[in-house]
């Protein structure tokens, strides 16, 4: 085995601090002979980019050196440091990922050819390269993990470089790190680099927004230091009266977390600072509670704000007590508890256990990445291109948390404002897709209803239930909406075919003949001339509007039988309410059954059903091909929104009361809106559900026997 001088020798005088410097870190944690390996590496590197200089003026091979020592520092394995040191010879050199795993083995080429970028694909934009590239990445970390940390060291040092570039660039590179890199920093618990590349974005992307908070900052600190020293002895003291082995220190404020909580909560700058920030430190988790009841009983908590994430981690596995304390002279004071390897895994996340070094595939933050990772491979097989795939981890990259529990006391973890069709889907695809109705606590709930944390959760399927349209105007989760939009697609294609193979049944019925006799030759010249593969594409082609069934019709008789054919008048197309995306009901009218109603055909939509004395059909008159007969079949069993206004008695109670009358008939509101006309009198305009005209009469009866109701009409265009 060669000695460490030797290495040294060998780089000394080449301007070569940075390699210096990166070899005596790995020799802190790695054995000499997977140091002499790096060191390989670092020399093909350094070769393949003879030459090349970064904007700064620097040699090339002076950055991937920097990205290595940043995953050093995270004491990565050598083959991961080998692989940051060679992240972009297959982009930048003409060197082939086959040669590197000649020199350097499978492993290191993988992890080399995962984080490369997608230079020789030729995209419409940027933000469509953005997505593709992002896309690639999280196929890549399924593989392995470990390119990801390389990723994001790459992004760390080029973010600390970034004054070199022109200010339209460094404001993209800026942006991009902000909406993607730190989150999935945070997402992964890598809290320290996420915190440098939070402030490091905000600096590049609102330079003079920057200089003010760091001013105002710097000048709070020197204001706060005889308070801070004050709470400090004061937490220490009750900590060593009460026999406690801890350390107490003060937090950092971050600039970019201190202007997000500005904006977000409307505070100003002032508000932002008065607030303290402590962390203690102790050995156990037994003694993190200890030291919780010692600080509520030297400073007086403040209801409501305790949050124990040791017995509930969050979602990338970070684990620490949390409390706001009123301090000395009423100031608010943030402390956080947590044992020194709740700390580690605070600031390095999936870095602390890195299970390549130490076999501990069972740890927490690792356990939360590969349950992400599984479940940003079932979005990338939802979506229907790498920007829906991209918008969708966006919407998931670690927002506020909800913890809601399932009847069998399992915890899921939900973003802030998630809703119970959220839960479902993470519960399960299956779940998610047959879910009709939802209790929260044992009492049923709207599908749309907000979760809180500490609920239990309980969800009804039924073997029919399938996702509803509406769903995408609240679900608030990636999964969730990526696994609605996947179904609804394949929804809207089946509806479709159904309801353009009945419009040309009928349509071919008025001519006195039958689809099933349509001879096969013909069928395929109609679909060759349409450039259409199979049947079906043709039916939902007429389903969704874009080919008239009366004149496909016509198309599919020869030519002679159809000049001849006397056309009959055909049984209109009954509407069962259950045609899914392809029949729409329209929203000016509100049809419901027992009105006499009209279809008029809207390409790309399908059927739109009107109220026959709706106002809106007039702009169709002059389109007599777009109409189509249409009538309500016999037995349907589903409800139907209506629209209704009502004038009342301008007093107290009297929404409540209209809307009590309305439930006792059976009918849910969907929507309420009340303006007040003057002194005596106010407008209130409802949406709910009945069944058919019938319904809507009892329930209108209902409302004018109200004392407080002077007038009620059903509102059409």
């Amino acid at each position: 085995m060669s000695q460490p001088a030797s290495i040294f020798d060998r780089v000394r005088g080449k301007r070569t601090a940075g390699i210096e410097i990166l070899l005596i870190k790995l020799r802190s944690y790695l054995a000499q002979a997977q140091v002499d390996e790096v060191y390989q590496a670092y020399k093909f590197g350094a070769q393949a980019h003879e030459g090349q200089r970064r904007v700064s003026g620097e040699p090339y091979i002076s950055h991937p050196v920097a990205v290595a020592a940043i995953l050093a520092d995270l004491h990565m394995d050598h083959h991961t440091i080998e692989a940051a040191l060679l992240h972009d010879v297959i982009e930048d050199t003409p060197t082939l990922k086959e040669e590197l795993i000649t020199r350097f083995g499978q492993e290191v080429a993988q992890l080399v050819d995962g984080v490369s970028k997608l230079t020789q694909i030729k995209f419409q934009n940027r933000e469509q390269a953005q997505a593709e590239n992002f896309r690639k990445m999280v196929l890549a970390m399924v593989d392995d993990i470990r390119v990801i940390l390389v990723k994001l060291a790459d992004r760390l040092h080029n973010m600390r470089t970034l004054g070199a570039m022109p200010p339209p660039k460094r404001r993209r590179i800026a942006s991009e790190t902000l909406e993607i890199y730190a989150p999935i920093a945070h997402r992964l618990g890598m809290n320290a680099m996420r915190l440098e590349l939070e402030d490091l974005g905000f600096e590049a992307l609102h330079p003079l927004r920057y200089k003010v908070l760091i001013k105002h900052l710097k000048r709070s600190r020197g204001h706060q230091k005889e308070m801070v020293k004050k709470i400090n002895e004061s937490l220490s003291g009750a900590l060593q009266r009460e026999q406690v082995d801890g350390s107490v220190a003060g937090r950092e404020k971050h600039l970019y977390s201190i202007y997000r909580k500005m904006r977000s909560k409307s505070l100003s700058l002032n508000e932002v600072l008065d607030v303290y920030g402590f962390r203690i430190i102790v050995d156990k988790t037994d003694a993190c509670y200890r030291v919780l009841g010692i600080v509520h009983n030297l400073y007086k908590p403040v209801p409501g704000k305790f949050k124990d994430y040791i017995a509930i981690p969050k979602t990338n596995g970070y684990q620490s007590l949390h409390t706001v304390l009123i301090g000395p002279q009423g100031v608010p004071l943030e402390v956080q508890i947590r044992t020194a390897d709740m700390d580690k895994v605070a600031g390095s996340g999936i870095a602390a256990h890195w299970l390549y070094k130490s076999g501990d595939e069972g740890s927490t933050p690792t356990l939360r990445a590969r349950e992400w990772l599984k479940d940003m491979v079932e979005m990338q097989q939802s979506a229907g291109s790498s920007q829906e795939f991209l918008d969708n981890v966006r919407v998931d990259l670690f927002p506020d948390e909800v913890y809601v529990f399932t009847p069998q006391g399992d915890i899921h973890r939900l973003p802030r404002g998630a809703t119970t069709v959220d839960f479902a889907y993470a519960v399960h695809t299956d779940v998610g897709n047959a879910c009709v109705a939802a209790k929260v606590n044992r009492r049923l709930v709207p599908l749309r209803t907000l979760l809180e944390n500490g609920q239990t959760v309980e969800i009804i399927t039924a073997p029919n239930g399938r996702p509803n349209p509406a769903w995408l105007n609240f679900v608030v989760t990636a999964k969730a909406r990526a696994n609605v939009r996947h179904f609804l697609k394949n929804l809207r294609r089946e509806d479709a075919v159904e309801l353009g193979r009945r419009m040309l049944e009928g349509a071919l019925t008025s001519l006195s003949v039958k689809l099933s006799r349509i001879p096969e030759a013909q069928l395929q010249a109609i679909l060759r001339e349409f450039k259409m593969q199979v049947p079906d594409d043709l039916f939902e082609s007429i389903g969704l509007g874009q080919h008239l069934a009366p004149l496909v019709a016509r198309r599919l008789l020869p030519s002679h039988a159809a000049e001849s054919q006397p056309v009959k008048p055909g049984a209109p197309l009954a509407i069962r309410g259950t045609e899914g995306l392809v029949v729409s009901f329209a929203r000016c009218c509100h049809p419901i059954p027992g009105d006499g109603i009209v279809g008029v055909l809207t390409s790309g939509k399908g059927i739109v059903i009107h109220r026959d004395d709706c106002g809106n059909l007039n702009e169709y008159r002059n389109q007599p091909d777009k109409w189509i007969e249409v009538q309500w079949e016999k037995r349907i069993n589903r409800d139907f929104p209506v629209e209704i206004r009502a004038d009342v008695a301008n007093q107290r109670g009297v929404l409540a009361t209209v809307a009590a009358a309305i439930a006792e008939t059976g009918s849910n509101i969907e929507h309420v809106n009340q303006q007040e006309r003057d002194e005596l009198t106010s407008v209130i305009t409802f949406v709910f559900g009945v069944k058919d005209r019938q319904h809507l009469a009892r329930i209108l009866r209902r409302l004018r026997s109200l004392p407080q109701v002077m007038r009620i009409q059903r509102i059409r265009a």
